[in-house]
């Protein structure tokens, strides 16, 4: 039996691979041990793991916070801001539990978990949830806050690796805490805390599907893609909304994660517009807030704070979402179109690689309106290259089991 520690910041979309993967080593023997904020406590510990709180805590219900977040030019900055500025508490809170641990698997943004690993000399496995964090000069990723930087990929490989250079020089004031901190321990660097630092020399973990991105020759020659490790929320549907969804044809999903939905803005009600004049049912996962709905919607509509997104969208004639990795992986395993609306992060990223695959649309959060949502979601709901794209890639991906993959790779390496 090995002891396991993963460390894990950000929303339930960065929680749900390590709950799936922890899950899966359990069955194997294992013990797990699950470090994040403390807001996911009890979520860890449903799955029968432990859990181990790492500051920062970050409330998903700040609705001022998630706006603060989700700039799309400003917001990676400003996450990448907030984690480094409590570097020492993060590496602090991760001595305990990594003290214990036989092997530490970090998240992309741990980077204090990162240091601590190094000063206890752990063997330390690092992952990426999604392929903008491979940054890549043969399969350029789409950045939030210049997505037309993109377009240069036409020029080739070196040009794109100088403008990456640059952009990670560019980045590396984001996270001087840090480097401070290293220093501070006496740590040598290993190169900027974001990229080439964070990947371990022994084991990369890349959670998501090769028909998602393919491997590139200047990704870290340790990755192993693992496939998308997908948790599965227990029970079902909500008795409500299980009649809703059996009493008429497939609605199309609107959801903004657990996450974006805090900086939501008009995307509901502006949505709410389009399926109107679009004359389709339709369901709104509005988290906690009433996001600018009605009371009372008309028949066919339903507002509702929560489903498990695997049992809703398999109900659905489309989905429309962010497009987080998670959200993004679960509409694509749902065999239906998806809209992405991406506001910030690697979500323009994941949107493109959806579009490429003619699985769905891509519609940035501020050209989406009521008049653009209804001409996207008409092209989805009625052109058969989105249903058949989106049901080829869903059978594609359901032969995969990311979570039982990602185990047994774990395994492997503490075998070695």
């Amino acid at each position: 039996m090995a002891r396991v520690l993963f460390t894990a910041l950000g929303s339930y979309g960065d929680l749900y691979p390590y709950l799936a993967i922890g899950v899966c080593l359990r069955g194997l023997g294992h013990e797990v041990t699950i470090a994040s904020s403390t807001a996911f406590r009890e979520k860890v510990e449903s799955q029968y793991l432990d859990f181990a709180p790492i500051r920062p805590d970050i409330s998903l219900e700040n609705r001022e916070m998630m706006a603060y977040l989700f700039h799309q030019r400003l917001g990676t900055e400003r996450v990448l801001r907030e984690v480094a500025k409590l570097a020492r508490e993060t590496y602090e809170d991760t001595l305990v539990p990594a003290e214990k641990a036989d092997v530490v698997i970090t998240h992309p943004i741990t980077f204090a978990s990162v240091l601590a690993v190094r000063k206890l000399r752990k063997p330390w496995i690092s992952t990426v949830l999604a392929p903008m964090s491979l940054i890549s000069a043969y399969d350029p990723p789409v950045p939030a806050p210049f997505p037309a930087l993109v377009r240069l990929r036409k020029f080739g490989p070196s040009v794109m690796r100088a403008v990456w250079t640059l952009g990670k020089k560019a980045s590396l004031p984001w996270v001087k805490p840090v480097l401070d901190l290293q220093r501070e321990l006496g740590l040598t660097s290993e190169g900027h805390p974001l990229f080439e630092g964070a990947n371990s020399p022994r084991l990369v973990l890349a959670l998501f599907s090769r028909h998602f991105a393919e491997p590139q020759p200047d990704w870290p020659s340790q990755t192993v893609l693992t496939g998308f490790p997908l948790h599965s929320s227990s029970g079902d549907l909500a008795p409500e909304l299980k009649r809703f969804l059996d009493d008429g044809p497939p609605p199309v999903v609107f959801t903004l994660g657990s996450s974006a939905v805090g900086a939501a803005g008009r995307f509901y009600a502006d949505s709410l517009d389009a399926v109107t004049r679009l004359k389709v049912r339709a369901v709104f996962l509005t988290g906690r807030h009433p996001q600018g709905l009605p009371e009372s919607l008309p028949a066919g509509l339903m507002a509702w704070p929560y489903a498990p997104h695997a049992l809703v969208f398999a109900r659905a004639a489309a989905i429309v979402h962010q497009g987080g990795i998670g959200t993004t992986a679960q509409g694509l395993m749902s065999g239906h179109p998806s809209l992405v609306v991406p506001f910030a992060h690697d979500q323009f990223d994941n949107a493109e690689r959806v579009r490429r695959m003619h699985a769905g649309l891509s519609l940035p959060r501020p050209k989406y309106n009521a008049r653009t949502a209804e001409e996207a979601l008409r092209r989805l709901l009625h052109d058969k290259r989105y249903v058949e794209g989106a049901g080829g890639i869903a059978a594609k991906l359901r032969v995969e089991d990311g979570a039982l993959s990602a185990a047994r790779t774990i395994v492997e390496m503490l075998r070695r």
